[in-house]
């Protein structure tokens, strides 16, 4: 089967280098790229799963970060959300350690309702860790419960894209130059047979995945699978995106700022920030998101800031006829949560399970569509819930304080309101601990606990928590700083 990846980019090559690593030479893939066409470049923050893909392509970490110039991130801190100054982290990882039959939050809610409880993110070691400016992959204590903290990273989506690029190339993956003018369907299926270059070269294929960003070229233009707008609940419609200098502490978390009409993310690489505004028109125009960006700087921009206009939502169908679509083409959701390039490494994943053995079937595409739709709804719903539960007086923040929420998280939040139960549905992306730290850290407080945290009484709850919280102090404080351990075992030789 001849495979056809339009576009590269992050998605594009990421396509490219799992397809090439995990099929049998008799698979034929082809990338078609233009280096006039440029690249969006805001997916430079990641969560943990990236972890499995880049090991499932046998890539070396170290030399990973060194080739992408990247750093650790152990979670997302989200500042002036709940109210301007207060602020809360989304960390990787577990929170505590489950006792018996509950959850530990459960015995958490017991001793926050008696006063003893600390913040949540004391009984984090991902975010102790981030907070004291510490790393290491490895558990410095590994006889103390709990284990090493959870980690992705920030890297430069450009270089990473590159790295993959020769990775894919060395297993036979085939690379064209050149814009698409044409793109030719089958008579009879409406499939798309050819994509046609403005050099009149004519690039044929069984199988088709679009990565050409916005634009949906095959999914939209070509079979045209509907794009649904997600406005009503993600009114965000525009970004700045701009690097600046890098600052005198290289922090292993990223940061997400409220502003007037959006957030700013902030984002440590070894050689330089990436930072960004996110926004809504409605509320601010581009000149002052501009200043209010170049404001908030941490160091000299190195650039202009680069506008991205898009509309949250996701395609109908991502997978429609022949065309499957991954990255930008299949939808966007803003990266507040970091999941860009998640999205883009599940859409492989889910293409590579359902893989056609022969022609393409009905029930293949039935399932990786409803698969890829579940995994942006509940995305969306984790999204929302940042924004709805906000304290912040801007008309903007009034206004997301009044959306109308999916039925699924209404669901969720009533049920977390009226007991603190959390549960995860169809393994969806966010673990009940990431629904658990934006909650609570939002101001989110449920009316009771579960009944079997007091099973143990007051001052074994109380013991327990100090217990956990002087393990992962200790552990803490056998880790180097962040900086030194990336000088250590992966610099660029820019940091």
């Amino acid at each position: 089967m001849r495979i056809v990846i339009v576009g590269g980019g992050s998605a594009g090559w990421m396509a490219a280098a799992a397809l090439s690593r995990l099929l049998t030479p008799e698979w034929k893939i082809t990338l078609v790229e233009s280096d006039q066409i440029g690249t969006v470049g805001v997916g430079e923050a990641t969560i943990p799963q990236i972890l499995l893909f880049n090991g499932a392509l046998g890539i070396d970490e170290n030399e990973f970060l060194k080739a992408t110039k990247g750093t650790f991130k152990l979670g997302i801190e989200f500042e002036g959300w709940r109210a301007p100054g207060q602020r809360y982290m989304h960390a990787f990882g577990q929170v505590g350690r489950d006792l018996g039959l509950i959850p530990f939050h459960h015995y958490w809610l017991q001793a926050k309702a008696r006063g003893t409880a600390k913040s949540l993110g004391h009984y984090s070691i991902s975010e102790c860790t981030a907070r004291a400016n510490r790393f290491s992959r490895t558990d410095p204590l590994p006889q103390a419960p709990l284990g090493a903290p959870a980690y992705a990273y920030h890297f430069d989506a450009g270089l990473y894209a590159a790295m993959l690029r020769k990775f894919s190339e060395a297993r036979g993956v085939v690379r064209h130059e050149g814009r698409i003018v044409d793109v030719q369907l089958d008579g009879e299926s409406g499939a798309v047979a050819a994509i046609k270059l403005e050099s009149g070269e004519m690039v044929e294929g069984d199988l088709f995945i679009d990565c050409s960003g916005f634009r949906g070229l095959l999914i939209g233009d070509a079979v045209g699978s509907e794009y649904v707008d997600w406005s009503k609940w993600l009114p965000c419609n525009r970004a700045l995106a701009v690097p600046c200098k890098s600052a005198e502490k290289l922090l292993p978390y990223t940061r997400a700022i409220a502003r007037e009409a959006g957030w700013q993310w902030r984002i440590p690489l070894q050689h330089r920030i990436g930072n960004g505004y996110v926004y809504c028109s409605d509320h601010i125009d581009d000149d002052s998101a501009a200043a209010t960006l170049l404001a908030n700087l941490d160091g000299e921009p190195l650039a202009d800031p680069k506008p991205i206009r898009f509309t949250t939502g996701y395609r109908r169908h991502f997978w429609k006829k022949n065309v499957v679509s991954l990255g930008l083409s299949c939808g966007f959701l803003e990266p507040l949560e970091s999941t860009s390039l998640h999205l883009v490494q599940s859409g492989i994943k889910h293409l590579i399970d359902l893989l056609p053995a022969g022609g393409i079937a009905g029930a293949e595409v039935e399932r990786f569509n409803r698969q890829m739709t579940f995994e942006f709804e509940t995305i969306r719903d984790f999204l929302v819930l940042h924004y709805w539960a906000n304290g912040r007086n801007e008309p903007f923040w009034q206004a997301c304080r009044n959306l109308e929420l999916p039925d699924s998280l209404q669901h969720k939040l009533e049920l977390f309101r009226s007991s603190g139960r959390l549960f995860r549905y169809n393994e969806e992306l966010f673990t009940e601990t990431g629904w658990l730290q934006v909650l609570i850290g939002q101001g989110i407080e449920p009316a009771s606990c579960h009944p079997l945290a007091n099973a143990p009484g007051d001052h074994a709850v109380d013991k327990y928590l100090a217990s956990i919280e002087e393990v992962i102090a200790a552990k803490t404080r056998l880790m180097p700083e962040h900086s030194d351990y990336i000088r250590q075992n992966c610099s660029s030789g820019e940091l």
